[in-house]
Formats: C-alpha cells, sequence, structure tokens
C-alpha cells in the first residue's frame, strides 16, 4: 500500500453511501482500517456496509462523528464532490486541520505505483469496468477493481484479489480523473454531459483529451472520437472490431478482429449494441495487459451483468420488466435500441425519473426525442440529487415536449396502480436517482397480478 494510506489509522467519508465512495470504504476495511462515515440516507448500499463492521449515520451533525474519529492526526477524511458546500461536518473537519481528500485522490493515491486499467467515457465505463475486472480475474491475473456499480458476478463494487494490477472507472465529473496515474486508458464515449461544472461541451472534450495523455501504455477509444489511439468498433474500419455479429437466443456471437489475430464465436450474455462495444473494449484492454485469449474467451461467456444496467428482473413469454440506471439521452436511445432487438414487435412501457434539474434544462429536446421512442410513459418528478430547483425545468415541462399519445406523470405513491393498469408486454425503469429503489415493488406487484 503507498505510503501516504499506510500510516492512517482512521477513515472517514462523507457521503459513505456513494457507489464509489462504497467501494473504497470496503476497500480499507478489507486493509483493516476503522472505517465510518455519513450520508444522507440508509441504503442497502450502507446496510451492506454496516454489517461489515463500518459505523454509519444519517444525520449532518458533528456531535454524531464517532470519537474515533476525531483525531486529525490519525483521521484522512474522504469526500465526495456531490456533497454540498454547506454540510456541517464537512466544513468542522477542514476548519480543524484535518486531512480532506476528494475520493478521485485517493483512488490517484491507490493507483500510483501500480499497473493500472481505467476506463472513461459519459456512457458505458461502470459496464466496460466491470467486464474488465471479470476477465482479468478470471484469467488468473492478482486484480484489485473499484467499479460503479454492482457486479452481478460478485455481487459487489471491489474486487479485492490481489495488488498486480487495479482497474479504475475515471469519472469525468468534476475532471477527477485527472487525478489518476493510468497505464493503459480507453475512453468509450466523449458525449455532452455535465455542464454544470463544464458550462461548454468542449470544455469535456478537453478534459479528456488531457486525460488520454496520462496513458503510460496504450490508448484505445472509440472509433470516430477526435483522439490518436487504438480504435475498437462494431462492423467497422477499428483496430479491434466486432463482425459477423448475430443473435442467438438473446446471446450475442461475435467474431472479433485484433492487430494481430481473429478470434471466432466470442460470446456475450448482455443485450445492446453499446453492450458490444463495451465488451470489445474490455477485452481489448485485457489482451494489451497480457491475458491470454482462450481465458478471456470462457471469462466473457461468464459475465453475467451490472445491477440497474440492463438488468432483467422478470423474463417471461408474457412479460418483461428491465430496470437500467440511463440518465442521459444517448443511454436512453442505446436501451431502447437494446429492448427494441431482443424483443421486437412487443409495446413497451418506459417510467423514467429524469436526474438533475441542470441536466433535464440542458438536453430537454433530446430527452424528448428519446423518451418519444417508446410506446407508453410515465413520468416521475425530477430527482435533485445535490442540486436546487431551476425555475420552469418540471417534469411538466419536459413531458410536454414528448411526441407520444399515451403520455403522463405519476407520482411515487400512484406508480404501481399505474402501471398495473398498462397492457404493455415490456415494462422498463429508467434514471439514476431514486426509482431503483421502487424495482422491487414494482416486480412483487407484477408478478402478484
Amino acid at each position: 500500500m503507498n505510503k501516504e494510506l499506510k500510516d492512517i489509522k482512521n477513515i472517514y467519508f462523507v457521503g459513505i453511501g456513494g457507489i464509489g465512495m462504497s467501494a473504497l470504504a470496503r476497500y480499507f476495511k478489507f486493509l483493516g482500517k476503522n472505517v465510518g462515515g455519513y450520508d444522507k440516507t440508509s441504503t442497502q448500499i450502507t446496510s451492506d456496509l454496516e454489517d461489515l463492521g463500518v459505523s454509519i449515520h444519517f444525520e449532518d451533525n458533528v456531535q454524531t462523528i464517532p470519537e474515533s474519529f476525531l483525531n486529525a492526526n490519525e483521521t484522512l477524511v474522504v469526500y465526495t464532490p456531490a456533497i454540498p458546500v454547506t454540510h456541517s461536518e464537512l466544513n468542522y473537519l477542514k476548519d480543524n486541520k484535518f486531512v480532506v481528500k476528494k475520493r478521485a485522490e485517493i483512488l490517484g493515491i491507490i493507483t500510483q505505483g501500480v499497473y493500472t486499467l481505467a476506463v472513461a467515457g459519459t456512457h458505458g465505463k461502470t459496464t466496460t469496468t466491470a467486464i474488465l475486472a471479470h476477465l482479468l480475474k478470471e484469467s488468473g491475473a492478482k486484480v484489485t477493481a473499484f467499479l460503479g456499480g454492482i457486479s452481478e458476478n460478485y455481487n459487489s463494487n471491489l474486487i479485492l484479489e490481489g495488488n498486480d494490477v487495479v482497474v479504475v472507472e475515471a469519472d469525468e465529473f468534476d475532471r477527477s480523473f485527472l487525478q489518476l496515474y493510468p497505464d493503459i486508458v480507453s475512453i468509450t464515449s466523449m458525449d455532452a454531459d455535465h455542464l454544470d461544472i463544464y458550462k461548454k461541451a468542449n470544455a469535456l472534450e478537453e478534459s479528456f483529451v488531457e486525460f488520454s495523455s496520462r496513458a503510460k501504455d496504450h490508448l484505445l477509444v472509440c472509433n470516430g472520437l477526435p483522439l490518436s489511439g487504438s480504435t475498437f468498433g462494431v462492423e467497422d474500419e477499428a483496430d479491434y472490431c466486432a463482425y459477423n455479429v448475430r443473435i442467438d437466443n438473446g446471446t450475442y456471437i461475435f467474431d472479433l478482429k485484433t492487430p494481430t489475430q481473429v478470434i471466432k464465436d466470442l460470446h456475450l450474455n448482455l443485450p445492446g449494441k453499446h453492450n458490444l462495444l463495451n465488451a470489445i473494449t474490455a477485452f481489448a484492454m485485457a489482451m494489451l495487459y497480457g491475458s491470454p485469449t482462450a481465458a478471456l474467451a470462457k471469462a466473457l461467456f461468464s459475465f453475467k451483468g451490472v445491477q440497474r444496467r440492463f438488468s432483467y428482473q422478470i423474463k417471461s413469454e408474457d412479460l418483461v420488466f428491465v430496470d437500467d440506471y440511463a440518465h442521459h439521452p444517448t443511454e436512453i436511445n442505446a436501451l431502447h435500441q437494446a429492448i427494441r432487438e431482443m424483443h421486437p414487435g412487443k409495446k413497451v412501457l418506459a417510467i423514467f425519473q429524469p436526474h438533475l434539474f441542470t441536466r433535464t434544462k440542458d438536453f430537454g429536446s433530446e430527452f424528448a426525442e428519446s423518451l418519444g421512442q417508446f410506446d407508453q410513459l410515465l413520468l416521475l418528478d425530477i430527482y435533485p440529487a445535490r442540486e436546487l430547483p431551476i425555475e420552469g425545468i418540471t417534469s411538466e415541462w419536459l413531458l410536454e415536449m414528448i411526441d407520444l399519445e399515451d403520455k403522463k406523470i405519476v407520482t411515487k405513491s400512484r406508480l404501481i396502480d399505474e402501471i398495473l393498469k398498462s397492457n404493455a408486454q415490456v415494462i422498463t425503469t429508467i434514471g439514476a436517482g431514486d426509482i431503483g429503489e421502487e424495482v422491487d415493488n414494482i416486480k412483487e406487484a407484477l408478478l402478484t397480478v
């Protein structure tokens, strides 16, 4: 372990329930540190951490910080940029000279001196990272992986097999990925997003260009991006290219052309062209790391997916229920493509919870277009996360723009009733807010009808 972290006894997380933060909390707990923290709400993630012996509280109050964390010489404080600047605990810890670092800085320290594979991109990075970590682990690498979602194979957002190689999701939010020290980098996409931070799309692009220059050994980019590196793509002229793609019973079977060979009949049990791209990216990164091809092919077949990424909740002849984290128009388009490809001719009900007022405002017309592709739409209120409301930016405003006959606003309390009224054969919940907390209830209601 890096010396900077070795001598720290206690690590206190402000925003411990976040998917990236909780992976770090698990990591330090496994290393024997005293770990605790604050989060706004209790979730399955915080409950799982508490089961590991992590002390967590849910009130922003300095008095509730356990005494064991109050020695500034022995405690490192880690926070997420999603925490508001008015947060009293965080401000107290800063004012009292605690060492306070962003999550990304800690990942940067961990990646220093260890061979690191980093996946960046405005879409696709969580699934690509999870596939890559699984491929490396199954092909024998001693890997530590920090995932931005819960891997279905391991029921965890952390894989801790050893310290030969680190796999990280490189987050562009708040330019966090510029803290990392990667050896192999992939960039899956550079669509405009986080304009509350970047203001302009070209500023986001510039940060991706800067990040790409940090790759010490190899840079892989999606074919068509304005970056110079090896390319990956589907049925095109990319350096790593999937071709002869076919579908058999919900599974993609394809051949992969690389700069040195052709690998026949790879199997991927994830739907959607976007996931095909994610799989090629991960496969190429693992090959560049040096993993044996035969082991990688076998591992790809056994990858089960990431929770809330085209996650089948019900899959029968009469009814399909898919849950997905999509919160950007491009991601909703990818979800729609996958549903239509895997379940052709079926009526589809989408339930969408917009995430952030700024994102809804910046991409209102694009959201309207992507959501208008479904047959029915139930729209929840905007999930604010870290933001205050913006006047005039509401779900009603968004609904008005959507060119769809069968559409309506719905409250969470009425959601299940409205779903049960529908005669759709495919139902999908979409969004990055707390809509994920409703999935089990929806599933139970659908199964008991």
